[in-house]
């Protein structure tokens, strides 16, 4: 049979069982514990992936880069409006990875044992790209506290940076492991907390420029691009990569969706937390970047490229609005850290699940958690954070997001033309024709966004960087095999003891 040809499913089938997916099949799942309020609780770190970006951006593209965050988010709203519609037809899929694993490695693939299974490689692959897209987000963020920390108290001064950033790393890995461990409603209550101490001091911090007359529109409308800026393909080049790396940051909004499989209610759940999380995206990525070149303009902020929102906040609350500001930046990295382990653990969790990755990564403890998936994330982070370089760091893991937001979006496309899958119910769908969106948004990312983050890459950092993504990238090939060793392993043991079960039963009878 065809690899893209599907026997007629049922809508219980692709959702909850039947032999299409593993994930809907194994007999221990994840809990159902949350609602929609607590997935975006968990998501709201994502908001704040902007700080590392403020003054990368503008050293490139000056004040336009307010505009980048709106196009960007307004991409966000495009693709997810799709990944919505697909948390509604596959709840027990975990978001990207769980969608692309579930309609690329379908039950096409049990009438092709003994070959290469390509439908199912490569939604292991997007969900892999996927995972790679959100992991580092641990180490880069370990890195940048343990930064901030060695500056900030004078008794870390004789400590090594990069042995303070292993020591954080393993203390925030750890802490939030144990908070997790019993289930998301412990990293809800998590996040409520850490949403208050960095969400509600940056919003202070962006807002009071317009309060204390130091924000300047001229500042913004005076410089919306570098003197030397032409519409060659080598600026286009830099664009595209600069919208990938706007990507990786303000479209990762998407995450809400990947607990699914943990929402009391993923029909509605889903795509309220997915929307919400969206509006709030929106309203504080144009805001603090408007705010933060309008107050200090480019000058400025090119001046203090890595904390900008440092110098707002003693110019427009004092000494006091340092340390609160510092306390705002640390408690912000420790809230998308979370976001990050959750997300990054449960596409480890999918992948095994699906026969992607080796099964000891796809057992639950007690609770219903993955915590094997957690530690091995853990572990992976903890190497990253040796290579002490968060710059080298991200710009590899955008290339993993861009391809595994192209693959999506690609799925969708497959699945709204499938003539079975379409016909399966949608309880959130999106507006009529969002087909060509999706596949002209998937466009976008593969070639365009790729080619731009490479080339970006290439010039900011050398190739080394591009080497490290895809060298990771392709250590999921000797994973996959593996893994389908181990299932076809595992299919022969059951097998027989299912045969021998049958011989003992005749032997009784």
């Amino acid at each position: 049979m065809d690899e893209d040809t599907h026997p007629p499913y049922s809508q219980v089938d692709w959702q909850h069982g039947s032999e299409c997916s593993r994930a809907s099949c194994d007999p221990k799942e994840l809990e159902r514990s949350i609602d929609w309020k607590q997935g975006l609780a968990i998501a709201l770190g994502v908001p704040l992936l902007i700080l590392p970006s403020i003054g990368y951006f503008t050293s490139y593209v000056w004040a336009f880069s307010i505009i980048v965050w709106v196009l960007t988010i307004f991409l966000g709203f495009f693709q997810n409006f799709a990944f919505g519609e697909l948390a509604t037809v596959f709840p027990k899929a975990s978001g990207l990875p769980g969608y692309t694993q579930t309609v690329f490695g379908s039950n096409s693939d049990k009438n092709n044992r003994g070959k290469f299974k390509f439908g199912k490689f490569i939604g292991g692959f997007s969900a892999w790209s996927y995972w790679f897209g959100w992991s580092p987000v641990l180490a880069i963020y370990a890195i940048l506290i343990g930064s901030y920390l060695h500056g900030l108290i004078p008794s870390f001064s004789a400590i090594p940076e990069t042995l303070l950033s292993l020591t954080v790393g393993a203390v925030i890995f750890g802490s939030l492991a144990v908070i997790n461990s019993k289930g998301l409603k412990n990293g809800a209550t998590a996040g409520y907390i850490l949403a208050v101490v960095s969400l509600v001091p940056l919003l202070a911090i962006t807002v009071a420029p317009f309060l204390t007359g130091d924000f300047h529109l001229a500042n913004i409308t005076g410089s919306w691009f570098p003197t030397d800026w032409t519409w060659d393909m080598k600026h286009i080049l830099i664009l595209f990569g600069i919208f990938a790396m706007a990507e990786w940051s303000a479209c990762a909004w998407e995450t809400a969706a990947i607990y699914g499989p943990e929402y009391k209610n993923p029909n509605t759940d889903t795509p309220k937390a997915l929307l919400v999380c969206g509006g709030i995206c929106l309203v504080l990525y144009v805001l603090v970047q408007t705010s933060v070149i309008g107050t200090l303009g480019v000058e400025g902020v090119l001046a203090e490229p890595v904390s900008p929102m440092l110098p707002i906040a003693n110019m427009t609350l004092g000494s006091l609005g340092a340390s609160i500001s510092i306390i705002m930046l640390i408690g912000a990295m420790l809230l998308i850290i979370q976001t990050a382990f959750l997300s990054s653990a449960r596409s480890i969790y999918s992948m095994s699940v699906e026969g992607n990755l080796p099964s000891v990564l796809s057992k639950l403890n007690s609770h219903g958690h993955p915590m094997n998936a957690m530690l091995a994330d853990a572990m992976f982070n903890m190497f990253l954070i040796l290579l002490g370089t968060p710059t080298a760091i991200l710009a590899a893991s955008a290339i993993g997001y861009i391809f595994a937001n192209g693959i999506s979006l690609y799925t969708y496309v497959k699945v709204r033309n499938d003539p079975e899958l379409s016909k399966l119910e949608r309880p959130f769908k999106a507006p009529r024709g969002w087909k060509n969106v999706a596949l002209a948004t998937a466009f976008l990312n593969i070639p365009f966004f790729l080619i731009g983050i490479i080339y970006l890459n290439s010039l900011e950092l050398g190739w080394a960087t591009t080497g490290v993504g895809f060298f990771v990238l392709c250590l999921y090939i000797p994973l996959w095999f593996y893994s389908q060793r181990e299932a076809k392993a595992k299919s022969r043991v059951e097998k027989g003891v299912s045969e021998k079960e049958a011989v003992l039963a005749e032997i009784s009878a």
